[in-house]
């Protein structure tokens, strides 16, 4: 099995380029210049060249913040790519999976978030993946569209990278408290969307195509989140911090933030058969990176 992935610089594709050889499977990343998924023709020539079974898009414009200035670009990467992405696979008939996001929710709801749950995104960016999604939905039916939230890797810039920057130069940080989501390991989606990949390519005419959600299988707050990244820097001696939880009001943004990110992604397990690992176990994996980055 061929893989192709639009994307090379981001967390998920990094983690994928991880994988570029396995049993009967090879993953190839590839980015601009040679892959443009707003350049029709772009995609036309690397699949024709790649030849690949699957087309896995990882590529796409991630600044919150910036996608509510930068509404033009973020519609180009998140919505137009996508299209494009899904007309020109549909036509050579390649399975695509396409990484979304749980931006797309209000999160107003209480509980997690389920695939069938109505979408209502607040700001540029889960409007932007929103119309990603509808556009993969209905230019190629042989399609896996993965929600995820809260993605981290151990390269790239995330959230635990910064803590532990700002650990090693204050004693005290504040963090918002009253958010909740899935902090995911970029590893274990790559993984997630490669066991999906060989599920799809080995069932074709009895894939389990459509939405699906994916995320760690620990719900907490940011705040949360760094007192676990601290908590594990401090047995690989690295810098912590005592973590006051503020507000979200406290920490105003450009873009507003779901005060729920928590998806549910018990039907991808039920149909995919993986689970992501326990977060402190991907924190655990990540660190000696993270620390020894700290200190370059």
């Amino acid at each position: 099995m061929r893989i192709l992935v639009a994307g090379k610089s981001g967390q998920v594709a990094t983690a994928l380029s991880r994988q570029a050889e396995g049993p009967g499977m090879t993953v190839v990343c590839s980015g601009r210049p040679d892959l443009d998924i707003t350049d029709a023709p772009s995609i036309s020539r690397s699949l024709d060249a790649h030849k690949p079974d699957i087309l896995i898009n990882a590529a796409a414009h991630t600044a919150v913040d910036k996608a509510e200035s930068e509404r033009d670009a973020a519609f180009a990467a998140n919505a137009e790519g996508p299209k494009l992405l899904a007309s020109a696979s549909a036509a050579r008939n390649i399975p695509l999976l396409h990484i979304s996001t749980d931006y797309v929710f209000s999160g107003s709801k209480s509980g997690p978030y389920v695939e069938s749950d109505p979408t209502g995104p607040t700001g540029v960016y889960g409007e932007s993946k929103l119309a990603g999604e509808e556009a993969v939905r209905e230019r190629n039916p042989q399609h896996i569209i993965l929600r995820t939230a809260w993605v981290f890797d151990k390269s790239g810039s995330n959230f635990p990278k910064t803590m532990l920057r700002l650990a090693a130069q204050r004693d005290e940080i504040n963090v918002v408290g009253d958010q909740r989501g899935n902090p995911t390991d970029a590893q274990e989606i790559a993984n997630a969307l490669l066991a999906a990949a060989k599920s799809v390519h080995a069932a074709r005419q009895n894939a389990h195509w459509g939405t699906f959600h994916f995320g760690g299988p620990d719900a907490m707050s940011w705040a949360d989140f760094a007192r676990l990244v601290f908590a594990v820097s401090a047995r690989h001696g690295g810098p912590t911090a005592t973590v006051h939880g503020i507000s979200t009001a406290e920490y105003p943004t450009s873009a507003r933030r779901p005060a729920n990110s928590m998806l549910d992604s018990g039907l991808f397990e039920a149909r995919f058969g993986y689970r992501a690992i326990p977060l402190e176990r991907s924190v655990e994996r990540c660190m000696p990176e993270w620390l020894r980055n700290l200190q370059s």
